[in-house]
């Protein structure tokens, strides 16, 4: 079958691609930083010995980690306004499940940056007489920081992608601005070819960014 491509058409569309770009910037970034509160808060806790604390926490992870998003997305959408008895807009079920979500992993990589850090450091700084809080903000976390970097930049990577999933409850991201425009000319493949595009013009260099970082950090003395 022949295949007409035309993208000309698309000229008269940009204000909404960059409706919707400016939609899925700002989703990556809010969420980003909200789950970067989320993941420092319980992974902190999750260096906790208590059972009582670690017990829901590991639950918390592991619901988040152990289910696809889109089905949370769905979930926090439909289900939890029931659960609540209150009405919950699409907007801020959809942040709400991303930031929780990417908070899940980010405690993860808190917690492994942490406890990556050679006893000897610890006993180091015990012997200098700090407190843990101490301890953790002068020492072990200037540390484990420089080693939570790459996995901190690959998964905000993700998290990008992961919010073209908040189309599916009517968020005018990207990808949903990106389905009106089909309803409206009933030409996909130059639709979603464009919206690949964009989206691989803001990963790609970031990706590039993540790998020589990470290079670079290999390279210097421990």
């Amino acid at each position: 079958m022949h295949y007409h491509w035309d993208f000309y058409f698309l000229l008269h569309y940009m204000p909404l691609f960059w409706r919707g770009l400016v939609v899925t910037l700002a989703y990556t970034a809010a969420t980003i930083l909200i789950g970067l509160l989320i993941g420092l808060l319980v992974g902190l806790g999750r260096l906790s010995k208590s059972w009582v604390v670690n017990a829901p926490l590991i639950a918390f992870i592991e619901a988040f980690r152990c289910t696809p998003l889109l089905v949370q997305i769905v979930w926090f959408y439909y289900a939890l306004p029931v659960l609540l008895n209150i009405q919950i807009p699409a907007v801020v079920a959809a942040g709400l499940t991303l930031s929780c979500y990417t908070g899940a992993f980010y405690a993860e990589i808190f917690r492994g940056g942490i406890i990556s850090i050679e006893q000897g450091q610890w006993d180091a700084a015990r012997a200098l007489g700090l407190g843990r809080w101490q301890m953790m903000r002068r020492v072990i976390l200037p540390q484990a920081i420089r080693r939570m970097i790459p996995p901190f930049v690959n998964q905000s990577i993700t998290q990008l992608k992961n919010t073209s999933l908040v189309s599916t409850i009517a968020v005018p991201d990207l990808l949903y601005n990106g389905e009106l425009i089909t309803a409206d000319t009933y030409r996909p493949l130059e639709t979603y070819t464009v919206i690949a595009l964009i989206y691989f013009l803001i990963l790609f260099p970031s990706t590039i960014f993540a790998q020589a970082y990470e290079r670079r950090l290999t390279k210097r003395p421990k």
